[in-house]
């Protein structure tokens, strides 16, 4: 896979928010290989947008889960 161009990259807290996840979910699903994270092995970690766009919408795309009643 090719790195996508510099403008689509963005920081793991960036990649945080754009999903509504927590970075620890980021970082997560980086080691189930659920989103490819560029950058070298002790750098900073960079993510594309438009994975994230699509990852995004296919979990805001999902029904929503109802807890136990109160």
């Amino acid at each position: 896979m090719t790195k996508p161009p510099r403008h689509r990259l963005v920081p793991t807290n960036v990649a945080a928010l754009a999903v509504g996840v927590s970075e620890a979910t980021i970082r997560k699903w980086v080691s189930r290989g659920k989103i490819t994270r560029y950058g070298a092995p002790n750098c900073r970690s960079e993510f594309d947008i438009d994975e994230l766009t699509q990852i995004a919408v296919q979990r805001r795309s999902r029904p929503v889960r109802e807890g136990p009643a109160a």
